[in-house]
């Protein structure tokens, strides 16, 4: 077992973690609480933690890539996630297996390369494309059961930073500062 910030973790994954050159978020429930806002025009609101935005910085100062994708449609977290700097901004997608399917694909990527992270059943499908399955620690227990990492901290609330603290951790580079957080 390896001793991470968070946790105990299998040998085997924190080593395959080393590898790793593709993390991809749903949003909803993982980048967030899972709670939309509506106000009465309509105005949808979200929060994001940014702890998670610094972790996300981090892995693409170290040359990781970051995809989002996600089944709904919102100008916020287009805004978000190109102020993080992430490269796959893929919204409005109810097929997440296809749409991970044609990203590793177009990136050159084999699936000991790539990591899912999600929380809900529609996440599910990425996880037949990728060698590293992880759930938010409030995940659906559907999709825990099909994890083979479950973060200690719930989405919305530093479960993102907690992946992306790990995986640099795993490539020697866990101590290092990358910026200021957003």
């Amino acid at each position: 077992m390896t001793i991470t910030l968070y946790t105990e973790m299998d040998d085997g994954l924190f080593d395959a973690l080393a590898n790793v050159k593709l993390l991809v978020c749903d949003v909803d429930g993982v980048f967030s609480d899972g709670r939309i806002y509506l106000g009465n025009d309509g105005e949808e609101l979200k929060a994001f933690h940014t702890r998670d935005g610094y972790g996300v910085k981090a892995l693409v100062s170290n040359g990781v890539n970051v995809a989002v994708i996600t089944g709904r449609r919102s100008a916020i977290v287009e805004n978000r996630m190109s102020a993080l700097n992430v490269a796959h901004i893929i919204q409005g997608e109810e097929n997440k297996a296809d749409a991970l399917s044609t990203l590793i694909e177009n990136l050159g990527l084999s699936a000991d390369e790539v990591a899912a992270v999600g929380d809900d059943m529609p996440d599910t499908g990425m996880y037949k494309h990728v060698a590293i399955k992880i759930a938010v620690a409030d995940a659906h227990p559907f999709v825990a059961k099909q994890a083979n990492w479950i973060t200690t901290l719930p989405g919305g609330f530093g479960a993102v930073r907690e992946i992306s603290d790990t995986i640099l951790h795993a490539k020697g580079v866990a101590n290092e500062i990358f910026g200021a957080s957003v």
